[in-house]
């Protein structure tokens, strides 16, 4: 029963998300758009690092 109404939270909240994404947000520029196709991919890798780093580490194979 507990899954149910976590999934139904969830529902809600992506719902909510969708809602106030179309009515408030704003399109944003070309250079703007640039600019963070440029950084994502970093950000991307490094978390990615740091989780398998976290991993390695929490499981004691060194």
């Amino acid at each position: 029963m507990t899954i149910i109404w976590i999934l139904i939270a969830l529902f809600v909240a992506v719902a909510l998300m969708v809602v106030l994404g179309e009515r408030y947000a704003k399109p944003i520029s070309a250079k703007q758009q640039a600019k963070y196709s440029k950084i994502l991919p970093i950000l991307v890798f490094v978390m990615l690092f740091i989780a398998l780093l976290k991993q390695v580490f929490e499981s004691g194979v060194l």
